[in-house]
């Protein structure tokens, strides 16, 4: 399925980019890319967006693991009449088993996006966290354009 593919190059962009981040810029270390607005700043995550439940390092890979085996249930099972909520769960799954990666062999997610608005600088991201955020993205509106269009899914079709 293409949709594996769609995971697969998100998760390859993902290692890639983080393994540029983790062995050529030391921690701390930034790069202005448009002045003070995007920098490259290498960072590193315990915990979850936003550094949030720090230290909880089983929870997330339990949680993971649950997630990208729903994922692939679902993509295996369900019928690709359409073709948003497929990729959107690509992008989400690409994501998910990047930072999985980085967790189970480093216990830490490298991080390397920062964006400033004024005074205010947003969480540092990577590559696996947009690709889950555009990915749950997608599904919602993949949600509202079903809920739009009266369309209502009583039943998931398999595939062969």
């Amino acid at each position: 399925m293409v949709y594996y593919l769609i995971a697969l190059i998100a998760f390859l962009i993902d290692q890639a980019t983080k393994y540029v981040i983790a062995t050529r810029l030391e921690l701390g270390e930034q790069i202005p890319v448009i002045g003070n607005f995007f920098l490259i700043t290498s960072h590193r995550n315990r915990g979850a967006a936003f550094g949030i439940l720090e230290g909880q390092q089983w929870f997330f890979i339990l949680v993971t693991i649950v997630v990208v085996a729903g994922i692939v249930w679902y993509l295996n099972k369900v019928k690709a009449t359409r073709k948003l909520l497929p990729t959107a769960l690509g992008l989400v799954l690409g994501g998910a088993v990047g930072n999985f990666l980085d967790r189970m062999l480093n216990g830490e997610v490298v991080d390397f996006l920062q964006f400033n608005f004024g005074s205010y600088t947003f969480p540092i991201f990577n590559v696996a966290d947009s690709c889950i955020v555009i990915g749950v993205a997608l599904i919602i509106l993949d949600s509202l354009r079903d809920m739009k269009g009266g369309e209502e899914i009583t039943e998931v079709k398999e595939s062969k």
